[in-house]
């Protein structure tokens, strides 16, 4: 293919590696191929600062063979080197020495635009993230963005497609979960890593669907189970299946749970996939929590959901962790007596509101209100984490593990955070937990929300209000970090 020259911008400032990262030749007739490509930025460091274009760099793939056809990276200068925080650096690695002497992104944007104009976009999580910079950038220098002919979201793609087989499905996630390495967050390097992303799930996903019959839920989990008891002997696997809850017990009952209720860490979808699509236990583990789902119903006069408990209902004694092996990994949850663990809590008051001051690679706030919590609630929280990281670090997790509650006040009372997921619908996004207001008179009502709007919901959640609290317990180990986390299904809010 005939190639013209693109604007070379080398990395000044940078090692060897990263000058020639910007070696740089683009098809001179556009043609279809795709065009894959990541930004990195600054870190905002509060509400309402902007993000700065650091580094462009992209890849043009033929989308027949997914080979590479041409690249462009290059550093961008911003207009103020003071953007460039600690917090960026810790990012992504680049300093302000490092674009001191870099281009303009007016003077790359002619390379940027002959590189996007008319081809189809693809990355990871672009639509809330790359997209809306890439506009900006251009709208400050007074010229029109690209369009693309078509957008591919891998992150939402592979999302629903792959399943949440590599947790928060986050590049770096998915990157550990195929060994492909550390990502490094920059450009060039996390795009030809979101390519060999694509490749291995498209490969598992090709071989789950020709063989049907020797990679079904059924043979995939009782195969594991049967593996592990080989010869009649109960393998360390096996052993690692399920830990009693009694701390004191030095005979721990294990067994291999066939069932894993836990949801996933932002797992908001409403349909099953077929097993081809999706992990075979996470398979049953949504069938499971639909059944469970379709018990939770509302009763309008109490404002209690059925199948969560109340603190002083709950028996430690009764309390487990079972790992779910799965095709490629293994699923933690916390149950009791056999059920998942769902939680709830009347009268919490609201220590601190959603803050807009923690935001996720999108630039959005990730939502999440802290509360106080009674003795009781306390005792059987605290119960979970000891079980839960005993029981990661037993299956040889090196994450480091985060406190699931804190103390603030001169009354040192414990405090936990209760996470809002969101989910996208069509263009938007929307609240995954359901928010009731509760009037005086007793009435409650469910409260309508159009989109996700951090501050009217941080109006809602007022220090010193008071709400019902319906959660459930998830445990993530993302090998960097491991935990509970609390997730909010239902929130009920008293008027005051």
């Amino acid at each position: 293919m005939a190639t013209v020259p693109v604007v070379t911008a080398a990395a000044a400032g940078g090692e060897e590696a990263e000058g020639s990262r910007a070696a740089i030749a683009a098809p001179a007739v556009r043609g279809p191929e795709i065009a894959f490509f990541d930004l990195e930025t600054s870190v905002p460091q509060r509400a309402g600062q902007g993000y700065a274009l650091l580094e462009f760099g992209a890849i043009l793939v033929c989308p027949r063979r997914l080979v590479e056809v041409a690249c462009y990276a290059t550093l961008v200068r911003p207009a103020d080197l003071g953007v460039i925080s600690a917090a960026t650096v810790r990012c992504n690695g680049i300093t302000r020495d490092a674009v001191a002497t870099a281009p303009s992104f007016l003077d790359v944007a002619d390379a940027v635009y002959d590189i996007l104009h008319g081809r189809v976009w693809a990355g990871h999580n672009i639509l809330r993230f790359d997209l809306p910079r890439i506009r900006e950038a251009f709208t400050e220098i007074g010229r029109s963005p690209p369009e693309p002919k078509g957008t591919i979201d891998t992150l939402p793609l592979l999302t629903q497609r792959f399943g949440r087989r590599a947790g928060d499905m986050k590049m770096a996630s998915l990157a550990n979960y195929f060994g492909l390495g550390k990502q490094k967050h920059r450009s060039l390097d996390d795009v030809r890593m979101n390519l060999e992303v694509v490749k291995y799930c498209a490969t598992v996903l090709f071989l789950e669907a020709s063989l049907p019959e020797l990679l079904s839920v059924e043979n995939l989990v009782e195969g594991a189970a049967t593996r592990s008891k080989s010869n009649g002997a109960t393998s360390p696997e096996a052993k690692k299946s399920e830990v009693n809850s009694s701390p004191d017990s030095s005979k721990r009952q294990r067994t291999v749970s066939h069932v894993n209720s836990s949801t996933p860490d932002g797992d908001n979808q409403e349909s099953v996939e077929p097993a081809m699509n999706r992990d075979p236990s996470e398979l049953i583990s949504h069938i499971a929590e639909k059944k469970l789902d379709a018990t939770m119903q509302m009763d309008a006069s109490s404002s209690v959901f059925s199948g969560f408990l109340e603190p002083a209902d709950v028996s430690t004694e009764c309390i487990k962790i079972s790992i779910t092996p799965s095709y490629h990994t293994q699923r933690t949850s916390i149950k009791h007596k056999d059920s998942p663990l769902h939680l709830c809590c009347a009268g919490l008051a609201v220590q601190f509101g959603v803050s807009t001051k923690f935001l996720d690679k999108a630039g959005q706030p990730k939502l999440n209100i802290v509360v106080d919590i009674p003795e009781d609630l306390s005792e059987v929280l605290e119960f979970c984490e000891n079980l839960a990281q005993r029981s990661l670090q037993e299956s040889g997790s090196a994450s480091e593990w985060r406190p699931l509650m804190k103390k603030y006040g001169y009354v040192n009372r414990p405090t936990v955070r209760l996470n809002i997921p969101t989910t996208v619908s069509g263009d938007a996004s929307i609240y995954s937990t359901d928010i009731y207001k509760k009037e005086p008179s007793g009435d409650t009502r469910k409260l309508a929300f159009s989109k996700v709007d951090a501050a009217e919901l941080d109006s809602l959640f007022v220090r010193g209000n008071r709400l019902d609290a319906f959660f459930s317990l998830e445990i993530y180990d993302y090998q960097q970090n491991a935990g509970i986390r609390l997730v909010a299904k239902r929130l009920v809010v008293h008027s005051k």
